[in-house]
């Protein structure tokens, strides 16, 4: 049950009708418990289980930091505070993050959020610096704590929870089990609360076998993706320059891909999220970085170039499909001379692609950039509002629309674009002439790709 009418309008800030069980149990054990271990899988809402509580556990009169929540990655952290910023609890978040500017989190700190979201470099950063004070943080979350561990996070978190002298309820939350606990998190006989399904069969996951004839499988990916009736999906490599590589040899032969891996720029980073989520590229070419922390569509099809080291990151990467008793598939591409995972079964069913010839659909939308946003006094009715009236479009030409602080993007149908930039150009929005024109695809010039051949 929802603990305070305040916890019921945030439900229906965030669009739910209703928790689903996991939240609801996440929500009485955070609240009636000091430590607590949370696991679920990838996309069961593990976000909104540990946010929720924070409603009940915050107090409006504290002008300090009250709860800190440390992840992995600077996605995960902007993650969260969309959806914290969507629940519309009055209280003020930062995040922190490596790429991020120092000066401005210092200035956003001097005066206090109830809540800091960080990657744990960059908060120890912050405490060594005295950036804001830790004397009031009751509550500590760590979010994907396995996964910060795995990238050798120990001395950042250790030092972190050190500073933390008033701490009094521990959230730990992951999508994998039988991670060990380490002490220095001071989580002792934690009370578990355990969503993960015993097998695969629960989470609708089928998994099916890609026979590539050639060692460079370029060809049975492109193949494969000729079979998937133009449904989106993500194409996991263990190598940037695998990444790098795969999406431009894509997009030379007409499919349209953008790439993601740790080595761009954060910039870089969230052009390419915004255009997969959006629909202006249906095929995003991945690290293991994609595998989990990141707001992206549920997944039909989940592609394995590469088979990771580890079974996890192998469970992690199927988490992006067959998610919430949806149906999905992961495909692996196999060579005979590649070196067999001890994990999997290959026994799997073969999925025949060797007469696929016919290329996906293009997008039907296209990414428009426009430089202004949030701190320009724009928001997504002004744009609405402009591409409708002066660039005359119809509501069903206009796609999913993100505005950040100082940029914003939107999908537009690519049938309409050409219009719509002829319309606008020279024309003002809320008074002011702002840059609008198609955002470009993060992916490596032509020439640079015969480089890497």
């Amino acid at each position: 049950m929802i603990r305070n009418p305040r916890s019921t309008n945030v439900v229906l800030n965030l669009g739910f009708d209703k928790l689903n069980e996991m939240q609801e149990t996440a929500q009485e054990t955070i609240l009636n418990n000091p430590n607590t271990l949370l696991l679920s899988p990838t996309g069961s809402g593990k976000t909104v289980a540990f946010l929720l509580p924070l409603v009940s556990l915050l107090d409006p009169d504290v002008r300090l930091v009250q709860c800190l929540i440390i992840v992995p990655s600077r996605e995960l952290a902007l993650q969260i505070e969309q959806v914290w910023k969507k629940m519309a609890t009055g209280h003020k978040v930062n995040v922190c993050y490596g790429g991020h500017s120092i000066d401005t989190e210092i200035r956003n700190l001097s005066q206090p959020p109830a809540i800091v979201i960080g990657t744990p470099g960059r908060i120890a950063d912050h405490l060594e610096r005295g950036s804001f004070d830790a004397t009031a943080i009751q509550t500590l979350i760590l979010d994907e704590f396995d996964k910060s561990l795995q990238l050798g996070f120990h001395d950042e978190m250790a030092f972190i929870i050190s500073k933390l002298p008033k701490v009094n309820k521990r959230v730990l939350v992951s999508a994998t089990a039988s991670i060990a606990i380490p002490g220095y998190t001071g989580v002792v006989s934690p009370t578990v609360i355990d969503f993960i399904p015993e097998d695969e069969e629960q989470s609708q996951l089928s998994l099916r076998m890609v026979v590539s004839k050639e060692k460079d499988k370029m060809n049975s990916l492109f193949q494969l993706l000729c079979s998937l009736n133009s449904e989106a999906a993500l194409i996991f490599c263990n190598h940037r320059e695998a990444v790098e590589r795969i999406s431009a040899l894509l997009n030379q032969r007409k499919i349209v891909t953008t790439y993601y891996h740790g080595g761009m720029d954060q910039d870089e980073r969230e052009r390419a999220l915004i255009q997969f989520r959006n629909g202006s590229v249906n095929y995003l070419i991945t690290t293991d970085l994609a595998a989990r922390g990141l707001d992206i569509p549920e997944m039909k099809h989940v592609i394995h170039y590469h088979l990771p080291g580890k079974e996890a990151e192998f469970t992690h990467r199927n988490g992006r499909t067959a998610r919430m008793l949806h149906s999905g598939t992961a495909y692996i591409i196999y060579h005979e001379g590649e070196k067999k995972a001890d994990y999997l079964d290959y026994q799997m069913p073969v999925f025949s692609v060797e007469h696929a010839s016919k290329l996906p659909k293009a997008p039907e939308f296209q990414t428009v950039y426009i430089s202004g946003g949030k701190k320009n006094k724009l928001n997504k009715m002004d744009i609405v509002g402009f591409f409708s009236q002066v660039g005359e479009l119809g509501k069903a030409d206009i796609g999913l629309l993100e505005v950040k602080d100082f940029v914003s993007f939107a999908a537009v149908k690519s049938s309409k674009i050409n219009d719509l930039l002829h319309r606008i150009k020279d024309q003002k929005m809320k008074g002011k002439k702002f840059k609008i024109e198609v955002a470009r695809n993060v992916v490596k010039r032509e020439e640079e790709v015969k480089k890497t051949r």
